[in-house]
């Protein structure tokens, strides 16, 4: 990837990012188009694609702080509206509401497949994707999604069965805030109302990933408390890094948009902390660059950082 790049830090320059939304994929059996945002820096080549999950009843719209950043910084950031957006307004009834899980993952997957349409959407993208470094990030039910297409297991309630709907594509990804164990972790009404939570099986969640977790994300589906979020990183093998932020809810101090109404925790400097980390560690999970993921290691190591803490396995 060609971008200016401190040789003492690994420190990539902010470039300026190109952003297209709605580019539409036609899905007619989903009942409605797939819509996405796509961001990309104007300039550089052999750019890494990141797949942007949202949370429930979010949109292409939101994540700035994320998505605005990894362009910024030599990604090219696609961005889904999934069923479940507040947009779209699915009625109760809809059928395609306990579905809505399994859904997400194949949007994610149609955006690869279809990332020529992707590219040609862009004023001057063509040519410049590097599709063999691919990551799935999201957030809080984005996370579970990209937790899915990295080996995640979800049993269907339809079905009863777990099937592997991981995707040899993406190659790491970064779950925020996501779910953790079900069973006697979960709350009666989580258990109850949202299915996919009950059984998941992260044992075939080999893939590199990052996990980031906030210690006051006191969620109403678990009783376990926030250490919940963590259970990605505990329970699945392979490389795997925590990054647990300190005083952080489920926003994590305001990653969901630029000063969105949903954040209760705002806090800029927490936000800046995750911006750089998720990019150090995108940047060297795809053997970019390591120096700046080295060091976020060496000064977040310990818990001695007054905004968090990073281990990894």
């Amino acid at each position: 990837m060609s971008a200016p790049v401190s040789a003492t830090s690994g420190v990539v320059a902010a470039t300026p990012v190109v952003s297209v939304k709605p580019v539409v994929l036609p899905a007619p059996e989903r009942g409605e188009d797939l819509r996405l945002r796509v961001s990309a820096p104007v300039t550089g080549h052999g750019l890494p694609v990141v797949l942007l999950a949202h949370g429930f009843g979010s949109s292409l719209d939101g994540y700035g702080p994320l998505a605005d950043h990894w362009a910024a910084h030599g990604f090219v950031v696609v961005q889904p509206t999934h069923l479940d957006s507040r947009t779209l307004a699915l009625s109760e009834d809809d059928p395609r509401r306990p579905g809505l899980w399994r859904s997400r993952v194949e949007d994610m997957k149609r955006v690869l497949d279809h990332l020529d349409t992707v590219e040609a959407a862009v004023p001057g993208l063509a040519g410049r994707l590097d599709r063999t470094r691919v990551a799935a990030a999201g957030h809080s039910f984005g996370g579970q999604t990209a937790g899915i297409l990295l080996g995640l297991r979800v049993r269907d309630p339809a079905t009863g069965r777990a099937a592997d709907l991981s995707d040899p594509r993406v190659k790491a990804g970064v779950l925020l805030a996501t779910a953790g164990a079900g069973g006697d972790a979960l709350t009666p009404f989580a258990a109850e109302n949202l299915p996919w939570l009950r059984h998941p099986d992260f044992t075939h969640m080999t893939a590199p990933a990052l996990v980031v977790s906030g210690d006051k994300d006191d969620l109403p589906f678990t009783v376990r408390g926030a250490d919940w979020t963590a259970d990605p990183y505990a329970l699945s093998p392979g490389e795997k890094s925590l990054l647990t932020l300190f005083g952080a809810e489920h926003s994590l101090g305001g990653i969901s948009g630029y000063e969105a109404a949903e954040t209760t925790d705002e806090n800029p400097a927490r936000v800046a902390l995750i911006q750089r980390v998720t990019l150090a560690y995108l940047r060297h999970a795809f053997d970019i660059d390591s120096t700046a993921w080295t060091t976020a290691q060496q000064h977040l190591s310990g818990g001695t950082h007054p905004l968090g803490r990073l281990e990894s396995k």
